[in-house]
């Protein structure tokens, strides 16, 4: 892990996703890409964390960020209405679905008043197994100030943040940098509400 110290900063940056796990434990924020693009890491768990993004970010308080799964199983944490339609798209990876939460007072934090969560499982093996090592969920909004175009790579990142963020960790450039595809399903159906990153024949 590198460390530069100017003046009035210290960036962290490493090229190793385990790098992230304990920064994000302790509350930190890690900026990394995902199985998309270059995104924002906390854990969805921690109120506090999630606030920092807002903050940082500059993003209006009323959106809800995704929040990143390892596995199905980890549903039931949030208690969310899950039908079967939602879970097969959910499995396939790499597709974000919005689901209603069943307790909403619990999770304000994150629905923001939506009352809906937005879910994905990463299509991306080295993502996915940090994820597992991490044993939680984390929000994951793009790496960019709201308004701006999120960041393509690591130097980027840090242009927009600086030591705002407690490690960067750097995976390379994101070719076409277009976020996930967003569905949301009801009684069967299927709506799509972001063509994104990955089709939808699996739909």
């Amino acid at each position: 892990m590198e460390s530069f110290q100017g003046k009035n900063t210290n960036i962290k940056i490493s090229d190793r996703l385990q790098d992230g796990i304990e920064v994000i434990k302790n509350g930190g924020l890690v900026a990394t890409k995902t199985d998309t693009i270059y995104g924002i890491l906390a854990d969805a768990f921690n109120p506090e964390s999630v606030e920092k993004i807002y903050n940082i970010k500059e993003r209006e308080l009323d959106k809800p960020f995704i929040i990143l799964i390892p596995d199905l199983d980890c549903l039931e944490k949030f208690n969310v209405s899950v039908n079967d339609k939602a879970r097969k798209i959910l499995s396939t990876k790499g597709i974000t679905v919005i689901l209603k939460v069943e307790n909403p007072e619990k999770f304000e934090y994150l629905h923001r008043g939506t009352k809906k969560l937005a879910f994905r499982i990463p299509d991306d093996h080295e993502f996915l197994k940090f994820l597992k090592e991490l044993n939680r969920p984390v929000v994951a909004p793009s790496c960019n100030p709201s308004g701006l175009e999120p960041a393509k790579n690591i130097e980027e990142a840090i242009n927009y943040f600086s030591d705002k963020i407690d490690l960067y960790i750097n995976r390379g450039e994101v070719i076409n940098n277009i976020p996930s595809t967003i569905v949301e399903t009801e009684n069967g159906k299927v709506k799509i509400v972001r063509h994104g990153s990955k089709k939808l024949e699996v739909l």
